[in-house]
């Protein structure tokens, strides 16, 4: 059977990869601390649960391809009360995971051989989507100077007349880090200027650092409102298995995304739309807020630990749920590092390999969504680790 060329240019997804050894460890009786996924411990609100079995006991027919009204009118909602912008229903498009919403962006928006800047490192499976519809992907290198996002000024260094577009994500997998709301914008201004579409991927916008008066980061969409957003329930709402997410498109690109979602999927699951509509009421907005805290709470213990056992941190994490740390003074490589901490001591990571080219080999992404004595165990084993490591070298 012959494979498609476009199959065959898709990496594997090496978080996954790690997490498929980690479960045979573990189907071989050992306890593995598994912090190489993104999935939050807790799960959804109790009133999401709730919903969902009053929703079994009834009829659950297809949606519209867009996705429930009621559904659509509470995202919006949502947007005009955490962060003061008044986005009209019908250009919320609610879609089977933010996987499906970037499936719709892209076979909307990307002809063969259209230029694309994208940050490195970065979600491996954004630019897969862009690859698989012909897009030339332009990696730009981030570093630490830059807290490992696009800048204005790299964005203007990388533009060619083939640009079409650029997706940034904003707190960013795998570091945790996100785009000051200045330089976003002036991102923004230029490709627009230069009739360029923009997607954002927000995903993890709510867990955000807080600002000083408490108000969650903004949403490009107060910059720019013709920028297309992506977003899940899967991380603020922990709704991973619902496989639930939305887009915010432009109105005039509202029925290219109902044609297509109407094609490639007929509608998102009716059972988690269904439920989702919980996730709004004030006392589930509540639960999640509270998860919120606790995962700073989480990612203090972590950085303290890493920083205890020698391991840096060259950019705290002001949102998301992951740390982005450097194992290049340990003598091996990311890949190296991981592979041998889950053999040695079960503890699954992700190595940089997964997010890009650049610091592929020096950086390792842990994920904080495990719980906080989950955490604690996971330092002391990489301690023992590093411990051991430092006597081979001496």
């Amino acid at each position: 059977m012959k494979i498609s060329q476009r199959a065959q240019a898709i990496d594997p997804f090496f978080a996954m990869e790690f997490g498929k050894h980690a479960a045979a460890l573990e189907a071989q009786g050992h306890h593995v601390i598994k912090l190489s996924l993104g999935e939050p411990d807790f799960g959804p609100p109790p009133a999401v649960l709730e919903a969902a079995r009053t929703a079994v006991d009834g009829a659950l027919p297809y949606t519209g391809a867009l996705g429930t009204a009621a559904l659509r009118a509470a995202i919006a909602g949502f947007y005009q009360r955490e962060h003061g912008i008044a986005i009209a229903p019908n250009r919320i498009v609610v879609t089977a995971g933010a996987s499906a919403a970037l499936l719709l962006v892209t076979a909307a928006l990307v002809d063969a051989g259209d230029e694309v800047i994208v940050g490195d490192p970065s979600y491996p499976c954004n630019r897969q989507f862009l690859s698989s519809f012909g897009a030339q992907v332009k990696l730009v290198a981030t570093d630490a100077d830059s807290r490992f996002q696009l800048s204005s000024d790299s964005v203007r260094a990388n533009w060619t007349p083939q640009t079409k577009g650029l997706m940034i994500a904003t707190p960013s997998n795998p570091t945790g880090t996100s785009v000051p709301p200045g330089e976003l914008r002036a991102i923004c201004d230029w490709a627009r200027e230069h009739g360029a579409w923009r997607i954002v991927d927000e995903i993890y916008l709510n867990l955000g650092d807080r600002d000083g008066a408490g108000r969650p980061p903004q949403t490009v969409l107060a910059a720019d409102d013709g920028a297309i957003v992506i977003n899940s329930f899967s991380k603020y709402f922990g709704m991973t298995g619902w496989r639930l997410g939305w887009a915010v498109v432009p109105e005039v690109l509202v029925p290219t995304m109902e044609r297509l979602a109407q094609n490639y999927y007929i509608c998102a699951s009716t059972l988690s739309q269904q439920a989702a509509l919980a996730c709004f009421t004030p006392e589930s907005l509540a639960v999640c807020e509270e998860r919120r805290v606790e995962f700073a709470r989480r990612r203090a213990l972590v950085l303290d630990g890493l920083a205890g056992i020698g391991l840096p941190v060259p950019v705290p994490p002001d949102g998301a749920f992951y740390v982005y740390f450097d194992v290049s003074g340990t003598g091996l490589s990311s890949w190296q590092f991981c592979e041998r901490v889950l053999e040695e001591t079960h503890v699954a990571l992700t190595p940089g390999k997964d997010f890009g080219h650049c610091g592929a080999d020096r950086y390792v992404r842990l994920s904080y969504a495990a719980s906080a004595d989950s955490l604690r165990e996971a330092i002391r084993r990489l301690g023992g680790f590093m411990a051991r490591l430092g006597g081979e070298a001496g």
